[in-house]
């Protein structure tokens, strides 16, 4: 790897050198490959117990030893494990810290959200009942975003499309948010060509800048006595400890320290009286990573819980005037768990399961279901979600060739003797998604932005050893 020579040198300077004396080879070697396991979904069988475990996240992260055909492996298409970086799960570290001792849920705003891996290790480590806001301004990773976080399965998220700016104008609203910022990517370099390709002073100075346009966007957002997270995938000092001591100054943040074991390699701020973590290859297993926590003045956060709206649970979308709200298909309230507190309601033709919790008036919603004539259709989204009810649906149980054939987008072969209508397809006792048994074929319904693209490869490519 050819890295910028600007770069090398920007590393070279100041009380950082001995930290980074050994990052150039190991940007040279090859980046480890590790995944975060979901919780809340273990396949028949369960996992391996010989992958070794990611320190910050013992419990959920594995280091692999090579990297597989992720893509060919149904358990990552059905949310029971993230392909994450390593370095990224100590965010989830970083959430259980500033949130223990506290019994209730909170309001969270990821800020920056896409892909959704960082959103996903905070919702594995918030209290049940905490509402996750996952925001995205670019609209085409905002789709990423959308389609990992349904895969995650956890029904109270909120997920919008735009700039910060807009929640300036939402004060007090957040116990905890996340910034991870747009940055020059210097700790993605050994991944990605590009960010060595298009590194430069210049597009430090800019990231710099846009990063505190955020920080400034987020901060009235906070409520008193809340935390907020800044992290980057960068190693230089101007888009990290200069952007926390300038929020430090100018805001009155108060640096929060996060624990962490000595044995776990990770380096502290390059300034000494700061709080900081930073993940450096060669020192850490995983790539870079700049994270430090900044709490408000006050005592204001985790003292009330997301509110519920009196009125029922009505979402925040205006009605149509003058319109009466067609009545939604009884059977879609048997698809649902019992006591799981949403309220069914049609957004023309969506079903859409409405939460009471909100933020800043707005409700947690999911989309369980399309009404087509007479017909009441469930959504792949209803399949993944911690609402849904197993049992709900007859249930047909599939081997990985006939699972991938679905993901593709190609109509499986029922077991003589399957009930016509819809059927959930399973795959190592996981939700896999909804086909329409018509009795002589049936009709995949698996979302065609999500399906694989790739053709199957004979014979299938082994399965990530977990």
């Amino acid at each position: 790897m050819n890295l910028p020579e600007g770069f090398i040198e920007s590393l070279s300077q100041g009380s950082g050198a001995p930290l980074f004396a050994g990052l150039p080879e190991a940007l040279s070697l090859d980046p480890v490959v590790s995944v975060r396991i979901d919780p809340g979904k273990t396949p028949r069988g369960g996992w391996a117990d010989d992958a070794r475990a990611v320190p910050w996240a013992e419990t959920s992260g594995r280091y692999l030893p090579s990297r597989p055909a992720f893509i060919f492996d149904p358990l990552m298409h059905q949310g029971a494990y993230y392909v994450q970086d390593a370095s990224s799960m100590f965010l989830g570290h970083a959430v259980r810290h500033i949130t223990e001792g506290h019994s209730g849920p909170v309001a969270y705003l990821d800020a920056c959200a896409a892909p959704g891996g960082k959103t996903g290790a905070a919702i594995d480590a918030l209290l049940p009942g905490s509402v996750v806001w996952a925001n995205e301004y670019v609209p085409q990773r905002a789709a990423v975003l959308r389609e990992n976080l349904a895969k995650k399965g956890y029904p109270l998220t909120i997920v919008t499309t735009g700039d910060t700016a807009r929640f300036a104008a939402l004060p007090a609203s957040f116990d905890i948010i996340a910034a991870d910022v747009p940055c020059s990517g210097e700790g993605m370099m050994r991944k990605d060509a590009e960010a060595v390709a298009q590194w430069s002073p210049a597009l430090v100075a800019q990231c710099a800048e846009l990063q505190r346009s955020i920080l400034q966007n987020m901060w009235p957002a906070l409520r008193p006595g809340g935390f907020l997270i800044y992290s980057t995938c960068t190693f230089n000092r101007r888009e990290n400890e200069d952007n926390v001591r300038w929020l430090i100054e100018t805001c009155n943040a108060e640096p929060v320290e996060i624990p962490v074991n000595h044995a776990w390699g990770i380096a502290p701020a390059l300034d000494s009286d700061m709080h900081a973590c930073r993940f450096i290859p060669g020192r850490t297993e995983g790539e870079g990573l700049f994270l430090a926590v900044l709490r408000k003045p006050g005592d204001e956060a985790f003292t009330t819980q997301p509110s519920a709206d009196k009125s029922g649970g009505k979402s925040a979308r205006k009605e149509r005037r003058g319109s009466k709200p067609a009545p939604v298909p009884a059977e879609a309230q048997s698809w649902l768990m019992p006591g799981c507190g949403a309220t069914l309601t049609l957004d023309g033709d969506r079903i859409m399961a409405v939460f009471p919790q909100s933020v800043a008036g707005t409700h947690p919603s999911l989309e369980v279901g399309t009404v087509k004539g007479r017909d009441a259709i469930p959504s792949q989204q209803l399949a993944f979600s911690r609402i849904y009810r197993r049992g709900a649906f007859p249930e047909v149980e599939v081997d990985r060739m006939s699972a991938l054939m679905y993901l593709r987008g190609e109509a499986p072969q029922l077991p003589s003797g399957t009930p016509r209508g819809h059927i959930l397809l399973t795959y190592r006792d996981l939700p896999l998604g909804f086909v329409k048994n018509i009795g002589n074929r049936c009709n995949n319904l698996y979302p065609r932005p999500w399906r694989i693209l790739s053709a199957l490869p004979s014979p299938l490519p082994s399965l990530p050893h977990i």
